[in-house]
């Protein structure tokens, strides 16, 4: 190598030599040249070691480096390059990912401007699936800025990336900081520590890093937010956010400061658990709990005041061991959704079937707030569930409805009710009339003709979820229609030449999801594209001529 290199990019890779070659070439490909490139193989079984060879013979810049055996994660090949690498600012990539062309220039250019420890930049976000971009975090990096301490802005503590930033190489070996080695979830211990002990750090709004992601990926492919399934997972997690707490207590970091991070536990990692509940056992749900409940009763109460009510539910009936009912009510995060019953006690109402056990139950249970006798008829807190879901005849599908009305605001009638389903903005409503069937609980069935739904003349393509309409005479409720959660999807022939999928929905609350895919060559060139304007009306006219 002629030239010293300004900065090392740390390539980690395990058994991807298929994207390996992708990464590599977007660090090869960047405007600032004086570079190393350092692969790290985690010890692979697959042709990435062949793979990594190959690109090093191509580029003098790129050393490989290979571990003895399989460290399980991303800090220990990380770590072993930091030992060999020879520059003085550091970066990082995973194999799966890129670097956008100018992304090192700009982060040297980041280093120039101000005396800091180390920049971070905006990140672009793309599906694998897809192709749908967009960006990480954006209201982080709307502006460039030097950032003094977590003090200056909390919100980083949401933001736990070791791969947008370029480090001090000094800064790292002054606070002897590397990555934590046998745990999962690295990023959030390493990160946490850089925001606090940098003495400034600067953030630029242009993208430095693509990630490439699969919100769909099935349960074992190698991304560890697919692993949330194993309680090791949930295990990695808990010791990685208490490792955070005893180095922020160390550091001295104020009492405020600390109650920021409880609420980010709180409201995503916890919150990304919460929402896989409904499709958990109760003996994982068990053990979820014995390993996260006596560490978020040590949170500041503080904290608890500022998440989701739906969310302090949820871990008010783990912490009292009712598995079932936590399931249920972990079906409202994403979209509200009442519980089938409350229970109240000198003067109080507590979601579900039995009052608490301890005050600080009590306090994530009580909704006597929400007043669900006497709130406006709009804001209750009804819950609609598809009991069961089945084919009919033709291009149709039968629907068990049962409504839960907590508050005891419907009559002790037969009540009418409309579900809509509206692809492309365009409504179809059918009628259905819910009977009472217990104090508070009202069933109804209801047939919908998929083949009848209305559809634009271009046809749709793309997942819509029925929701259910009460009225009282003087407001209305639309709320969201639940899916059986053992619900097997099928398929009929729907309007216009489409085919149509009745399924659960597959992440959150599990609505009721339709799917409607055109068929047939028109439908397959024009549904993907033809979105507004002159393509609308030019398909428009193609299609209807």
């Amino acid at each position: 190598m002629t030239t010293a290199p300004a900065v090392t990019v740390v390539v980690i890779v395990h058994d991807d030599a298929a994207r390996l070659p992708r990464a590599v070439a977007s660090v090869r490909a960047q405007t600032h040249r004086a570079l190393e490139i350092v692969i790290s193989d985690d010890h692979s079984t697959d042709d990435t070691p062949r793979v990594a060879a190959a690109l090093a013979d191509r580029d003098r810049r790129i050393r490989v480096l290979r571990l003895e055996r399989n460290s399980g994660g991303c800090s220990a090949p990380r770590n072993r390059a930091l030992d060999i690498a020879r520059a003085p600012y550091v970066m990082f990539l995973d194999s799966d990912d890129e670097l956008p062309p100018k992304a090192v220039e700009l982060h040297l250019a980041a280093h120039a401007e101000d005396d800091v420890d180390f920049t971070m930049g905006a990140v672009e976000r793309i599906r694998t699936d897809t192709g749908a971009q967009g960006l990480w975090m954006p209201s982080l990096f709307d502006r460039r800025r030097t950032v003094r301490g977590l003090a200056d802005d909390p919100r980083l503590l949401f933001e736990p990336l070791s791969t947008n930033k370029m480090y001090r190489r000094e800064f790292l070996d002054r606070h002897a900081l590397r990555f934590p080695e046998g745990l999962h979830y690295e990023d959030q211990l390493f990160s946490a520590q850089a925001y606090t002990l940098a003495r400034a750090f600067r953030i630029v709004p242009e993208p430095v890093y693509r990630w490439y992601y699969a919100p769909h990926a099935p349960a074992g492919s190698a991304t560890i937010s697919n692993r949330r399934h194993l309680v090791a997972n949930v295990r990695d997690r808990v010791e990685i956010a208490r490792r955070i707490d005893a180095f922020l207590a160390g550091q001295g970091v104020p009492p405020w400061l600390r109650e920021e991070k409880d609420v980010k536990f709180l409201t995503h990692d916890l919150r990304l658990y919460a929402g896989d509940l409904p499709h958990r056992e109760p003996a994982w749900i068990a053990e979820f709990a014995a390993l996260v409940v006596p560490y978020v009763d040590g949170l500041a109460p503080g904290a608890f005041d500022r998440i989701p009510r739906a969310l302090r539910v949820v871990v008010g009936l783990l912490r009292e061991g009712r598995y079932e009912e936590a399931r249920l009510a972990a079906r409202g995060l994403a979209h509200p959704a009442g519980p089938r019953r409350v229970t109240a006690d000198g003067g109080r109402a507590y979601w579900g079937d039995a009052l608490p056990g301890c005050d600080r139950s009590r306090r994530d249970l009580d909704v006597s707030d929400l007043d669900l006798a006497n709130c406006p008829f709009g804001a209750a807190w009804f819950r609609h569930e598809a009991v069961r879901v089945t084919q009919g005849p033709g291009a149709t599908a039968d629907l068990d409805v049962r409504t839960y009305d907590p508050g005891l605001r419907l009559p002790l009638a037969p009540v009418p009710a409309r579900l809509h389903l509206a692809p492309a903005g365009r409504r179809t409503t059918t009628r259905l009339l819910l009977e009472p069937a217990g104090r508070g609980v009202f069933a109804g069935t209801v047939r919908l003709d998929l083949a009848a739904t209305a559809l634009p003349l271009y046809g749709f393509r793309g997942v819509r979820h029925p929701v259910l309409e009460l009225s009282d005479g003087r407001g209305a409720h639309t709320g969201v229609l639940l899916a059986p959660l053992d619900l097997a999807p099928f398929t009929v022939a729907g309007p216009a030449r489409h085919r149509v999928t009745v399924e659960p929905e597959g992440r959150d609350a599990g609505r009721l999801q339709i799917r409607w895919e055109p068929r047939g060559a028109a439908g397959r060139l024009l549904a993907p594209v033809v979105r507004r304007g002159p393509v609308r009306t030019a398909a428009r006219a193609l299609i209807s001529g």
